[in-house]
């Protein structure tokens, strides 16, 4: 919200989906109208949380970001210039901050110089759009399409829950529809530093639910890297070949715990 508060192009709303039952205390000031939308179910419903909030939205223009990720000051502006010259799924930037960093009151060229890029994702452009032949490369970090859009493909499929396959899924749909990727130049968010998993043991059962839900619908696996990694651990009997996961065993407390990261692993 702070970043949100110094954009060189001010957004005309903005819609927080709340997964608790209350709204957090002392949040920041908005020059813009803020709506609250309350999101019930338990283990993460995102998917459903996505589209109340674009529900609520009264824009034309929507922009989804994690609420772990800082916006820079173009990241509306570019999108709204994207968004009104093309029609299709634009993902933005995101850059990884390290842990121990102060917390953001508006300084910009500190994330920026701490910020890191993913290195398994493509490069995206300074300034203008680039598309991007891999509808796969969204992730729910940062990205924004047109609402009248997001409502032709039906926005999210929400029997995904918790952790994972969610965009993947609606990136998918959006490619079978007939409707462009586009990595856009300056609308870099700024994600901030939480513990990382490798592999995600702490996700395992939405991992494999979400997974077997996804190559139901479209015949192919998502997230099969982490499913390559629970393989290897011999937690499920598993390939890329494979019509189904069998269950091996469920990983326990103290290897949940082991496999955290310290804090100077930003990404998994």
């Amino acid at each position: 919200m702070t970043g949100l508060s110094q954009q060189s192009r001010p957004p005309c709303e903005l819609v927080i989906a709340w997964m608790q039952p209350e709204a957090a205390d002392a949040l920041p000031a908005m020059s813009c109208p803020v709506r609250h939308v309350f999101v019930g179910g338990d283990d993460m419903p995102l998917a459903a949380a996505r589209n109340r909030a674009a529900e609520a939205a009264s824009g034309e223009h929507l922009v989804f970001l994690d609420v772990d990720c800082i916006p820079s000051p173009t990241t509306v502006s570019s999108y709204a210039q994207a968004l009104a010259q093309h029609d299709g799924v634009m993902l933005g930037d995101v850059h990884y901050l390290p842990g121990g960093l102060p917390i953001f009151t508006g300084d910009f060229a500190a994330l920026e110089e701490h910020g890191v890029a993913h290195p398994s994702k493509p490069a995206f452009p300074d300034i203008g759009v680039m598309e991007e032949p891999d509808s796969g490369q969204l992730w729910g970090l940062s990205f924004a399409l047109r609402k009248a859009t997001w409502l032709s493909i039906g926005g999210m499929d929400e029997r995904f829950y918790g952790y994972g396959g969610e965009e993947t899924d609606l990136a998918r749909r959006a490619a079978r529809a007939g409707l462009p990727t586009y990595r856009v130049g300056g609308a870099r968010a700024y994600h901030q530093h939480h513990a990382v998993h490798i592999p995600p043991l702490q996700h395992f059962d939405h991992i494999l639910r979400n997974a077997r839900l996804y190559h139901a619908k479209h015949g192919v696996w998502c997230m099969d890297y982490w499913l390559g990694q629970f393989a290897e651990r011999e937690l499920i009997a598993w390939t890329s070949e494979a019509d189904d996961i069998r269950l091996l065993r469920r990983p326990d407390v103290q290897e949940t715990d082991a496999a955290r990261q310290p804090d100077h692993v930003l990404f998994s």
